[in-house]
């Protein structure tokens, strides 16, 4: 895995585990391996419904929880109780052991006592077989009162090595192997002389090989004949091991039983909590869907009750508030609509005696024509401004109707070239159209993309500041995008998020040279949300902005992306170099981007512009504050190679204006 290849720096391995081919020279490892993918999703496809339900279900979290919790107690003190009672056990198992061990080992030395004093009388002679006829003697006698409770094993005291004499081999009571008793305790019974010793073991029986826990108490005696042998008692624990298995057996029902019973009563108290507040879940989505005469039922006088009398007051406020807030939205809209028509047979009266002094004007002394003038121009604007407010009143009350059918445009931006024309030749603006080689066909409305385009390139021209103006085209996927670029004053930070605004003005003071009404980008906007597309601004102070409008290629489709980032490249940001390793200072104050000319535009012989698949839409704002650290336009920067926008031939450009 780690050495490299001879044909670059990354292993062959890992280049064949990184997605399952070769890697070039210099390429980063690949995804995971598909093996690997389709064992991570055949896992996690059973787990899903579970995770799912884990998430939406409080009631199974807080009984789970309890669960686990109650699961965890019974545990702790079951080991606890568990421990003490073993503890119990064997201390008073190692005391009765010691003292019936410490009795018989009495009654060895009493017997071997009386057997020499009576040798000694009868002046018999001792022997081996008398020896060993003694020691099988003893066993039995000793073992004898403790059939079933304790055993009696006696051995050579020739330590580990010899376990015994020829003339004299071990004795156990039952079936119990001599062999039961460890090495190392015959060793330190022998070096401890007198002195018992004790140690834990197991017994071993003969013919079925079973061994059983046990406690071994031996000392180092002499026999009849004074010869030094080892007596051992051997306890087994089965007793205190039927003692702790009724104990744990106990235990273990009766904390299956807490915590069945804890489990059952956390899901009645969770119950009792958790269905008022799926009432009140469910109750607020139906309010949500318009159904405000939905209410909770409120049963007692507890916090619950409380909670729901509360919701349902609120509810009922919000459905008043709601009705009088519908209620007014009606009037306005019927205000907005009868004014607007009562308005048209006194405006068309108006009008025909503006033409009528506007015509004669030349007759009039200097100041009474420019009133006829003046007269003539505001007539003009308020006749705009009547039509405005009409389409407003129709998209507040929902009446606007979407006429879609599939033009091309390319059509509708020239059109709307050809028609400000005369106001960017007065204001010395050129006015250049890129991406209109290739057909940009979908299905919209003519008139209000129309509209739209109009507004946008106007709005450009009269604030460019005599800069040029360029109107981008772009199809890719299934949308369609049109962006109107200007170099003027811009926008400053906050104003893109209200420039869409009924009446709004970046600048108060600056006069409407145009006899806009200030409805056209609230119109714009809505216009484009009947679509099912995007109008959304970016702008920087001093580098100008630039408004883009997509719109999906077939009506009813929902949009992905955009084909146009919506900053474009020619951004102060973008054309500021970095240098990776040098900190970039925040600019203090932001250059003006001077007049436009061929050279700074996007070069004449690149390629037509493909879609930003990270392009997603956003809040319609983008401002930058004219330095480094301004925040990037997120998944529409269109940084990336797949997003950057060029132009064509210069010659195949159309430019406007001067």
């Amino acid at each position: 895995m780690g050495r490299p290849d001879p044909a670059g720096e990354i292993p062959l391995l890992r280049r064949l585990w990184s997605g399952g081919h070769l890697l070039p020279d210099g390429a980063s490892g690949g995804p995971a391996h598909p093996l690997i993918r389709l064992f991570g999703r055949w896992v996690r496809r059973p787990l899903l419904p579970a995770a799912r339900l884990w998430r939406r279900n409080i009631q199974l979290r807080v009984v789970a929880t309890t669960l686990l919790m109650s699961l965890g107690v019974v545990l702790l003190l079951g080991l606890v109780v568990i421990g003490q009672v073993r503890n119990g056990l064997l201390d008073a198992k190692r005391h009765a052991a010691q003292g019936q061990a410490v009795g018989g080992f009495e009654v060895a030395e009493q017997m071997a006592d009386r057997k020499s004093d009576t040798r000694g009388q009868d002046g018999a002679g001792a022997d081996a077989q008398d020896s060993g006829t003694w020691l099988n003697a003893l066993v039995e006698q000793l073992a004898s009162g403790g059939k079933g409770a304790y055993s009696v094993v006696a051995l050579s005291s020739d330590s580990g090595e010899t376990p015994y004499v020829a003339s004299r081999g071990p004795r156990a009571s039952g079936d119990v192997q001599p062999d039961s008793v460890p090495a190392d305790l015959r060793r330190r019974v022998d070096e401890g002389r007198t002195a018992p010793y004790e140690r834990y073991g197991k017994i071993v029986h003969a013919g079925s090989g079973d061994a059983e826990p046990a406690l071994i108490i031996g000392k180092r005696l002499d026999d009849n004949n004074g010869d030094a042998y080892q007596l051992y008692y051997l306890f087994p624990f089965t007793q205190e091991e039927k003692s702790l298995s009724l104990v744990k057996g106990t235990l273990a029902t009766a904390g299956v039983f807490v915590v069945v019973l804890l489990g059952a009563i956390a899901w009645v108290v969770v119950r009792q909590v958790v269905t008022p507040v799926r009432m009140a879940a469910g109750i607020s989505e139906r309010l949500a869907a318009g159904l405000l005469q939905e209410r909770m039922k409120v049963t007692g006088e507890d916090d619950i009750a409380r909670l729901g009398e509360s919701f349902n007051k609120m509810a009922q406020n919000l459905q008043l508030k709601i009705q009088q807030l519908e209620e007014l939205s009606r009037m306005q809209r019927r205000f907005v609509s009868d004014v607007s028509h009562e308005l048209r047979t006194p405006l068309t009266t108006v009008r025909m005696a503006a033409d009528v002094i506007h015509e004669a004007r030349e007759d009039f002394d200097p100041i009474t024509a420019r009133s006829a003038e003046l007269l003539w121009g505001q007539v003009d604007r308020f006749e705009s401004l009547l039509s405005d407010l009409l389409e407003i009143s129709r998209f507040d009350a929902g009446a606007a109707a979407l006429e879609a059918e599939p033009i091309d445009l390319r059509d509708v931006v020239h059109r709307v070239v050809d028609g400000a024309e005369p106001l960017a030749e007065a204001k010395g603006t050129r006015i250049l159209v890129r991406g209109a080689e290739t057909p940009v066909v979908a299905e919209a409305d003519p008139r209000r993309v129309e509209r739209v385009l109009r507004n946008l390139v106007v709005n450009a021209v009269e604030h460019g500041e005599g800069r040029d103006v360029v109107v981008r085209l772009a199809v890719a996927g299934g949308a369609v995008a049109v962006a109107v670029r200007d170099y003027g004053v811009g926008l400053k930070p906050g104003e893109a998020t209200r420039v869409f605004n009924r009446f709004w003005r970046a600048d108060p003071a600056r006069a409407r040279t145009t006899g806009g009404t200030g409805l056209g980008l609230s119109i714009a906007v809505e216009d484009a949300r009947l679509h099912g597309g995007w109008l959304q601004a970016w702008g920087e102070p001093g580098g100008g902005s630039q408004f883009r409008l997509t719109l999906p290629r077939t009506a009813g489709d929902a949009l992905r992306g955009s084909p146009i980032p919506l900053e474009p490249e020619d951004s102060r940001r973008n054309r500021r170099p970095v240098d990776p390793g040098t900190p970039q200072a925040p600019a203090e104050h932001p250059v003006a981007v001077p007049a436009q000319p061929r050279s700074a535009l996007p070069p004449a012989d690149a390629a037509a512009p493909s879609a930003d698949p990270t392009a997603l839409p956003g809040n319609g704002a983008r401002v930058v504050r004219g330095g480094p650290e301004a925040p990037s336009d997120g998944p529409q920067g269109g940084q990336g190679p797949s997003a950057r926008q060029t132009t064509p031939n210069e010659g195949e450009s159309r430019p406007r204006g001067r």
